[in-house]
């Protein structure tokens, strides 16, 4: 089980939101890239980034703070001569233009949310242009998937979604209960298991995580193909120690030699 620190930026800082209200910001750096390399130095192994602005704009708007934040994640592993760490970046992303810059400039993966749902046409084509690259974001309430930012409830079923989405291509699911996000109440185990158990790629726990318990009760269900969870405000506000919280999740996980699967890999900081 990999805990994968997020980084939401809005407006050039790091913020975290309660359940997606953008008017509900709590702003805990402004610098972002200082914020990578201190969750790096913790012993993240991979970085999740949300463009905030982007997602509620629908084109990137946090485009410089980004590229900050992985020259600082380049740095470290030169440094510390570890191997490439995988960052993740969703928020505003709509044409193959854009995915195809920030693949470029260092980025492992994007993660396509709104987009998916609006204009599956365009999943379908980014996954088939960058196969193994393509993650995809789904936001949901109640088992219905919200898009633009979370301000809008679709009338989908997250499960079906899934499946349409599975076959397109797409390397994995991040699956946010966005009831949960940011109100740091736990994580929906049940909604999350259930769609993992209905999927052959894995998915990506997010939305509600607050201490080690969350974490545990992730590991105890793991094995049906839920294989990290992203991290917010727990890691910010102090109720989960990300470096000993990934230290139990690796002692929960046996060898942890199935952390390298699906793309997630097996970085050690030294």
């Amino acid at each position: 089980m990999l805990l994968i620190p997020a980084i939401d930026l809005k407006d050039g800082h790091c913020v975290r939101l309660k359940q997606g209200d953008m008017d509900q910001a709590t702003v805990f750096s402004d610098d972002p890239a200082e914020m990578a390399r201190h969750w790096l130095a913790q012993g993240a192994r991979r970085l999740h980034l949300v463009d905030l602005n982007g997602a509620f704009a629908g084109k990137p708007k946090n485009e410089s703070a980004v590229r900050l934040i992985l020259k600082a994640v380049r740095d470290f592993a030169l440094a510390n001569d570890v191997d490439e760490i995988p960052v993740q970046l969703g928020g505003g992303i709509r044409d193959l233009d854009t995915i195809e810059r920030y693949l470029d400039a260092g980025l492992t993966y994007i993660i396509i949310g709104t987009a998916a749902v609006k204009n599956p046409g365009f999943l379908h084509d980014a996954c088939s242009a960058f196969p193994g690259q393509i993650i995809v974001g789904l936001d949901a309430k109640d088992g219905k998937v919200a898009t633009d930012g979370w301000s809008k409830l679709s009338g989908h079923e997250v499960i079906d979604l899934a499946k349409k989405f599975e076959d397109y291509g797409c390397e994995s699911i991040i699956y946010t209960d966005i009831g949960r996000d940011g109100m740091m109440g736990g994580i929906n185990i049940e909604a999350t298991v259930r769609l993992a158990q209905s999927m052959t790629i894995p998915v990506i726990a997010s939305g509600g995580v607050h201490n080690i318990k969350d974490v545990e009760a992730l590991c105890a269900v793991q094995d049906e193909g839920i294989e990290a969870v992203i991290c917010g405000r727990s890691i910010y506000e102090g109720t989960l120690d990300l470096q000993s919280a990934q230290l139990r999740a690796d002692e929960l996980s046996g060898d942890g030699s199935d952390r390298s699967s699906s793309g997630i890999l097996d970085q050690e900081q030294s």
